[in-house]
């Protein structure tokens, strides 16, 4: 009989978060080139700042609650 260790929620999230991550960044580096849309601040390009907070957050919480990762 084997024991089984439940996989943690956070797992999940971190992989979620880090796909939403690559999924914003991509959005942002391909609108890179055309022109802002007339919004507060759009210079700055917000989607690939937080897509890439995302990606960093998503990989450290995958890394970190990693199934069979020892603690």
């Amino acid at each position: 009989m084997t024991s089984k260790t439940p996989i943690s929620v956070w797992f999940f999230t971190g992989v979620l978060v880090f796909f939403y991550g690559i999924v914003i960044l991509g959005y942002g580096l391909s609108t890179l080139g055309s022109p802002p849309p007339a919004r507060a601040l759009s210079e700055l390009h917000p989607d690939i700042w937080w897509g890439g907070v995302m990606l960093v957050v998503g990989a450290i919480y995958s890394i970190k609650f990693y199934p069979g990762a020892r603690k």
